[in-house]
């Protein structure tokens, strides 16, 4: 028996909440409070990425409620305890993270941004998805978001000029935050499918609709926050967002490979080594003077 599949055992005698923290998934309880004189343009002073960046916040509060649910449909089938331990750790993050979006999500609304309603419309899509899909495909759909997540964060957690780019101080604490946890339970979903029988077609030809799925939600979801904005029209500025987005050496492109690496049979999430990159972003953000040493309140769990 290894270390942490001892510690994870021991976990069994304790409260939920610490089995999580035993297998190095603590849930972290977070409150970010963002002032109602936040900056409005946060993102590289751009309309156009500031609205890409907060339709994505959007989907994150019922996203991750269907992550969370997709895993419980097959939690009594875990038995291994380190696996036990790390879907709890990944439940109870995957809900603060939708707690926090959403009150970064009423920070949008104040500004006038339709945040709730397209939180309300991809709760309506994925309570379909819930009702006709199978819960295996389930699974396979939140496999597939887990790694597109798993991805960008690590890219924002390696990139000192994303970094910059946020340039409001408690959003910037969001973002990295969430980044951080991201790429902490990265392979929980994906091992809780290869237990109960997941196989490699399925996961592919689920992530190739998801990808479709994906893109068509985040462009109409975009499209109304820029109309929203007043801003749909401004092609010079939405051109110049486009291209820093999107152009051969921009922030999606130099994901490409990481994307590709889904594909391939052997594929495991591990395979993208974060594990130096997250024990100093732990330091940074929850060390000694870190950005959240005096935000969080549960730090005797969250190191």
């Amino acid at each position: 028996m290894t270390q942490a599949t001892a510690q994870a055992t021991n976990a069994a005698t304790t409260v939920r909440q610490t089995a999580g923290a035993l297998a190095n998934i603590p849930p972290r309880r977070m409150d970010f409070v963002f002032a109602e004189d936040t900056k409005r343009y946060w993102y590289r002073d751009s309309p156009y990425l500031t609205t890409f960046w907060t339709t994505l916040s959007t989907l994150f509060p019922e996203g991750e409620t269907f992550f969370v649910d997709s895993v419980k449909n097959y939690r009594k089938r875990i038995e291994d305890p380190l696996l036990k331990a790390q879907v709890s750790g990944f439940i109870g993050q995957e809900a603060m993270h939708s707690k926090e979006h959403q009150a970064f999500n009423d920070l949008a609304e104040k500004h006038g941004y339709p945040a709730n309603n397209l939180d309300r419309d991809l709760g309506k899509l994925l309570g379909f998805t819930r009702r006709f899909v199978p819960k295996k495909i389930q699974l396979a759909i939140t496999v597939a978001l887990e790694h597109y997540t798993a991805i960008l964060a690590e890219q924002l957690l390696r990139n000192p000029v994303h970094q910059q780019n946020i340039q409001d101080p408690e959003a910037l604490k969001l973002w990295m935050w969430h980044a951080l946890e991201e790429n902490e339970h990265k392979t929980v979903a994906y091992d809780v499918y290869k237990l109960v029988g997941g196989g490699y077609f399925t996961r592919v030809l689920t992530m190739l609709v998801v990808t479709l799925f994906f893109f068509a939600v985040v462009g109409i979801g975009h499209t109304r926050m820029l109309w929203s904005d007043g801003k749909l029209f401004d092609i010079k500025g939405n051109l110049k967002g486009f291209w820093y987005l999107w152009s051969p050496k921009g922030l999606f492109p130099q994901l490409l490979p990481q994307y590709l690496d889904f594909f391939r049979p052997g594929f495991h999430p591990n395979d993208h080594d974060t594990v130096q990159l997250l024990d100093d972003w732990r330091e940074k953000l929850l060390g000694t003077g870190g950005m959240l040493a005096d935000q969080i309140k549960n730090p005797q769990r969250a190191a």
